[in-house]
């Protein structure tokens, strides 16, 4: 069990992969909210 085991959590940060053991962070969209606001503001 290291970084060559694909099973484990540190073998997944070595190959850089993901799976049960170490989940994907989910991306924030801060990009599109500033976009819509800047938008509006203009409008008026």
């Amino acid at each position: 069990m290291g970084k060559g085991d694909q099973r484990s959590k540190r073998g997944k940060i070595h190959v850089g992969t993901f799976g049960r053991l170490r989940k994907r962070k989910k991306a924030k969209n801060t990009a599109s909210k500033a976009g819509t606001k800047k938008a509006a503001k203009k409008a008026k």
